[in-house]
């Protein structure tokens, strides 16, 4: 579930199959050392330097026609720190690989998305993140970074070392440097109680605030063409442990998450008139369930169906006008929209260009399956999500530009300055940074 580099004749492709690239060289070091090497040769040579992850990004944001800079022998946890409570790994350790890993170890990260195959910088550098009431992104809970900078030097920073460069560089972009090694705050292994029930549309919405006040983690998933979701509310357990059985677990996750739902999505994709009733019956298939497990299965949940996407963060107070203007436009359009809309949340933080920077925020994910075309789709809700002041995420489809970012983010500025001071010959630049930093 990774992105691809074909021999053949060099192109790399995105995990989405909508991002294309051909990096004249692509190097694999395994030092921080070799980083950067890496790093001034390639300026020496004249040409633009990115490290690519898994390509879970949607947009452009790691496609070099230059130097790529691919991490996958820069894995593993360097150290734990029990009294700091900390963990500090290589940027290019899939958050998998971490996860299993801090489970041996009895730790846990307090939060995450729903996917884990990104690597740990990756993740961070475009902002991604799962729901929670209190916990935040998994930027927020980086305690210090090691960032190889355009003169091949290596910067550490945290909150008391490098502060203007750590409030930046969490949620990067890729745009300050390469992100070697990353330190996070971890908890004592926890386990989750997580309920899944059915809930019409019009009682989410009406019962919001609630649900976010009494849930550490809530979300829902919308389906387009009905009045249903699915919420999911997750929050500590003392336990004992009660996992999804295996066979439900395979119906459930497998088969109906991931078998029925891409043979729908063939169907859907081959006979558009067809998605309204699927989306009734698929709304109608996933029945409650209550569960209780560590902390990253229930957190995170397989995703092997391939699909585009973007997503806007707004407000929290917008939500239910966000959602419901998206509802009538889908109603309106004529649209057939195969993939249900997700919702989720997260705290105020303080990370320069974090969708969350400065303001409680509730996150739209609107999908199409990969294949079909989505950019009405997209459009139409782009248009309403700016309307509310949203702020797309970094790896997921929009169109905006600095001028229009610069409008939303009120850090904006500092960002662009540091990276002036950090990259004034824009070594760390393609088109996608180009359209969304300005030149």
């Amino acid at each position: 579930m990774s992105s691809t580099t074909s021999a053949k004749n060099g192109t790399w492709r995105n995990w989405g199959g909508n991002v294309a690239a051909r990096p004249g060289r692509e190097v694999t070091p395994a030092t921080v050392a070799d980083v950067a090497a890496t790093v001034r040769r390639a300026a020496e040579d004249g040409l633009r330097v990115k490290a690519v992850g898994t390509g879970h990004s949607f947009t452009s944001i790691a496609a070099t026609d230059g130097v790529m800079i691919r991490p996958r022998l820069l894995t593993g946890i360097r150290g734990i720190d029990r009294e700091a409570m900390t963990v500090t790994v290589e940027a290019g350790t899939p958050l998998k690989r971490l996860n299993v890993a801090l489970a041996r170890e009895g730790l846990s990260l307090t939060n995450m998305g729903d996917i884990m195959e990104q690597t740990v910088s990756g993740a961070t550098s475009t902002g991604t993140h799962g729901t929670g009431r209190d916990s935040a992104s998994i930027a927020a809970q980086i305690k210090g970074l090691e960032l190889v900078t355009a003169d091949g030097s290596v910067l550490t920073c945290s909150a008391k070392e490098n502060p203007e460069v750590f409030a930046a560089a969490r949620v990067g972009l890729g745009a300050l440097g390469i992100v070697t090694a990353l330190t996070f705050a971890v908890e004592p292994l926890f386990l989750l109680t997580a309920r899944e029930e059915p809930m019409s549309l019009d009682q989410v919405l009406a019962e919001f605030d609630q649900l976010w006040a009494e849930n550490e983690h809530f979300e829902f998933y919308w389906f387009p063409h009905t009045g249903s979701t699915n919420t999911k509310r997750n929050n500590r357990s003392a336990g004992p442990e009660q996992p999804v059985g295996r066979v439900a677990g395979w119906f459930e996750d497998e088969f109906l998450s991931n078998g029925v739902f891409q043979v729908a999505n063939w169907v859907g994709r081959a006979a558009p008139a067809t998605i309204p009733s699927i989306a009734r019956i698929s709304s109608r298939a996933l029945s409650a369930r209550t569960y209780t497990d560590i902390a990253y299965k229930v957190f995170t949940s397989p995703r092997r169906v391939r699909f585009v996407e973007m997503e806007y963060a707004v407000p929290r107070e917008a939500l239910a006008g966000a959602l419901r203007e998206l509802k009538a436009m889908v109603d309106r359009s004529g649209l057939r929209v195969s993939f249900p809309v997700e919702v989720r949340t997260a705290p105020a933080d303080d990370i320069t260009l974090s969708t969350a920077s400065g303001r409680d925020s509730a996150y739209i994910a609107v999908h199409m399956f990969r294949g079909t075309p989505y950019q009405r789709y997209f459009t139409a809700a782009e248009s309403i999500f700016t309307a509310y002041g949203g702020r797309p995420h970094w790896g997921k489809l929009h169109t905006r530009d600095a001028g229009q970012l610069a409008a939303v983010h009120p850090r904006f500025g500092e960002f662009t300055a540091l990276r002036d001071r950090l990259d004034p010959q824009r070594l760390f630049q393609n088109d996608y940074l180009r359209r969304v930093l300005g030149p």
